[in-house]
């Protein structure tokens, strides 16, 4: 199932998700933010459980932000059922 979430206090834009039935993420696409970093973060995602990824990065600060592109993953994340 493809989802979409639109990040708050980042640089990133927009994020797109697609997570397969058993809960594995297939795909992470971040629009705006550290290109590099945050392509290297979805290809470190791909194939892990949503939970697992959840309890990776959530809590993750960028410099003196209460939050991070990898949090936004994380709370985007919690958000599908």
């Amino acid at each position: 199932m493809k989802y979409e979430y639109i990040p708050s206090g980042v640089c990133s834009k927009k994020i797109e998700f697609v997570i397969n039935e058993d809960d594995t993420i297939d795909s992470i696409e971040v629009t705006g933010g550290c290109n590099g970093n945050l392509k290297g973060i979805a290809a470190l995602c791909k194939g892990r459980k949503k939970d697992e990824v959840i309890s990776l990065l959530d809590g993750i600060k960028c410099g003196f932000k209460n939050t991070s592109c990898p949090d936004q993953i994380a709370q985007a994340l919690k958000k599908i059922n």
